[in-house]
């Protein structure tokens, strides 16, 4: 026996409940003929029949009874269900899932949802802090938050930050006791404080720009983090040379606990941007995340 469709057996509910092939196909928006032939159909497929005709009245059989009784409740139940889904659809609910990096999280996102989250209490965000370039998609998050340059040329982008520059610091008792670095190159002879990235399991590489010269370097040194937190706190202590966003360090180097070198390595940069895949719909409550993360000057 093949299974009956919804429409079918709501077709059935509306005749039975109805008692009148008129009055059914009024309420479904059908021709007479086409609800027959669709009751017709459903008793041929149940091998049964549902409904006793004449030429005054439809009732529904002794089975039909029964399969009235288990199907109404059931397809009221859906139709509520797409009702209160169709209010939905324009209200600005449901939980927005974000994959940042850590200090996107704590200077950008955090600061943002602080006064966007109090007027919109149905809409929840869940942000996972760390430094995997990870596969949103894959993952099942509705979006991420990547260096401009890093996010792939097939999501949609969006800036939701100033422009950037690195620093590399460190304390000024640490270079009482080493000479300060005056190119890139001269950082492979220093006690460097470095930070390994989860996506490659290796070693991040300090980039420096200074007009049409581009350098990378690979610094070693005692002291390895994955929280940037910690390499702040280390680069204050005296243990090596860090190299950081420079809002982290910014109020470090005007007080005197740290000073920066290499400062004319340290170009500008694109900064933040929110990114998700072009083919997926925005719901409103993702619209709303969105502008509300949104980077104006």
């Amino acid at each position: 026996m093949s299974t009956p469709s919804l429409n079918d057996l709501a077709a059935f509910v509306a005749v039975a409940t109805e008692r009148s092939f008129t009055r059914a196909s009024a309420r479904l928006g059908v021709s007479q003929s086409a609800l027959s032939q669709t009751i017709k159909g459903l008793e041929t497929r149940l091998g049964m029949p549902l409904l006793t005709r004449n030429t005054r009245s439809v009732a529904p059989t002794e089975r039909g009874e029964r399969l009235l009784r288990t199907l109404a409740p059931r397809l009221d139940e859906i139709e509520q269900e797409l009702s209160a889904l169709a209010a939905l659809r324009d209200k600005p609910v449901g939980t927005i899932r974000i994959t940042a990096g850590e200090h996107p999280a704590i200077t950008l996102l955090q600061p943002a949802l602080r006064r966007f989250l109090p007027d919109h209490p149905d809409i929840h965000v869940e942000i996972a802090a760390d430094h995997g370039l990870t596969d949103i998609v894959a993952e099942g998050y509705d979006a991420g938050v990547r260096i401009g340059e890093q996010v792939a040329k097939d999501m949609i982008a969006v800036r939701i930050g100033p422009a950037m520059r690195m620093a590399v610091v460190a304390a000024p008792n640490y270079f009482e006791r080493h000479p300060r670095p005056t190119t890139p190159q001269d950082l492979t002879g220093h006690n460097c404080i470095n930070i390994r990235l989860p996506t490659y399991g290796g070693l991040s590489v300090w980039e420096f720009e200074k007009g049409q010269r581009e350098v990378r370097v690979r610094v070693e040194g005692q002291l390895i983090f994955n929280n940037a937190q910690m390499r702040l706190a280390s680069a204050l202590d005296g243990l090596g040379i860090a190299y950081m966003p420079d809002d982290l360090v910014v109020d470090h180097v005007a007080a005197g606990r740290l000073e920066r070198v290499l400062e004319d390595w340290c170009e500008p940069f694109a900064g933040y941007h929110l990114y998700y895949p072009s083919r997926r719909h925005a719901s409103p409550a993702f619209a709303l995340v969105i502008e509300a993360l949104r980077y104006r000057n």
